[in-house]
Order: structure tokens, then sequence, then C-alpha cells
């Protein structure tokens, strides 16, 4: 971080299935780089919209099925998101996604991408594959795929990806989110004393962050 600047940590409270996280991580991005005068850390922490979903996944249309009645059900909010995508460069192929992933693994990804300094690649990377590309993020070997891409060794976390390692503690802090309060993503907490849920506008995260850095000599209530 840079000297004499303040600084704001931001833990993104996300789901790689979310497509408004994906358009939330946009905005947070376009906000950051509208605060030059802020140095900003960002964090990302892992949340299960839906932890029914079976390990192995499930068909796409099945499960849209079963949980809002109709695959129409979703036509206008995924029509809706497109055009929001196209403002913050997001390229939404919402007919391309054949499968609802079980998340879990995919969050021991990010976790171990962050022990490479690649968490935001891998995050970036898990939402492009998703809601771009159509590839099932709970398979192990697009996630191992993934990994290569952003730079890491794809054997390496393959292997990784066969054991336990990281399960607990990434459930861990699922469980902690819902401790917070959160019950819905994505949800931005800034310096662990202010909260923004939901894909604000980046107007609205540029006042949460220059709030929270104005405030940061106030003490906690």
């Amino acid at each position: 971080m840079t000297a004499n600047k303040p600084t704001v940590t931001i833990d993104v409270v996300s789901d790689v299935v979310c497509p408004w996280c994906y358009l939330g991580k946009h905005r947070l991005e376009k906000a950051v780089a509208a605060v030059p005068e802020i140095d900003v850390a960002i964090r990302w922490r892992p949340f299960q919209l839906d932890p029914s979903v079976p390990p192995e996944g499930m068909d796409r249309a099945e499960y849209i099925r079963a949980k809002f009645g109709s695959v129409d059900a979703l036509k206008d909010g995924h029509k809706r998101l497109t055009e929001y995508g196209h403002e913050v460069g997001i390229d939404y192929r919402f007919d391309a996604i054949t499968r609802s992933a079980n998340t879990i693994d995919a969050h021991r990804f990010v976790r171990w991408a962050a022990e490479a300094g690649k968490e935001t690649q891998a995050v970036e990377r898990l939402f492009h594959a998703y809601f771009s590309d159509g590839r099932d993020i709970g398979d192990h070997t697009v996630l191992a795929d993934v990994a290569g891409e952003i730079g890491l060794d794809a054997a390496v976390i393959a292997e990784r990806l066969k054991g336990d390692e990281d399960r607990d503690a990434v459930m861990a802090e699922i469980q902690e989110a819902y401790q917070l309060g959160v019950t819905g993503v994505p949800t931005f907490i800034l310096d662990r004393r202010y909260g923004v849920v939901g894909a604000q506008s980046v107007e609205t995260l540029v006042a949460a962050i220059r709030q929270t850095a104005a405030k940061q000599n106030e003490p906690v209530a």
C-alpha cells in the first residue's frame, strides 16, 4: 500500500455462480479506479447460494424448474443482467450454462489461488468460465484447467482437490458470514465495520469507500 494514503479493506462475500456477484465485482473495480486517493484491498469470502446442490452438481434446466417452476421464470432477470453486464464488460450467456454447480470446491480453489496472490484472477476466471463459457465449475478437471489459465500448476490443484483440504475452513467462513447477518450476495464489508448489500451502482460503492476512509479515525460504536 502507499504511504500517506488511507487504506480501506473490503471483504466481498460472494458465490461464483451468482450473476449479481459477477456484476458487483466489475462495478467494484470501477469504483476502486474512481478513488485513486484511497488504497483499496479486496478479499474474497465464500458463500453458497444453494448448499443443497449435490457435490456432483445437477442439470441446469432441471434445477431451475425445481426451484423456480419453469426455465422461463428467469428470462426477464437474465435479460436485465445481460444489459447491465454490457455496461461493465461482462458477456452473460445464460443459455450456455448446462450444469448447476456445488461451489465448495471452487471456493477451495480460490483460497489456494490467494496463497499465490492470484485470488482476484481466480474469481474473475471462474465467473467468466461459468457465465460466458458455460463450463461446469464444480468439475475438478475444469477447476484444474482454470488454475492453469491463471498461471498456477494445474496438476497440483487437481491433486489437492482430490482430498478434503480446507473444506472445513471454507465451511467455517460461510458460517461466519451467516453469523454476521449476510443473507444475500454480493455483500461488501468495508473495514469490518460497514456493509453494502447487493450489486450496487458504481456511485454508491465510491461513496461507501470514501465514507469508510473518512471515518477510520472514529471509534467503533
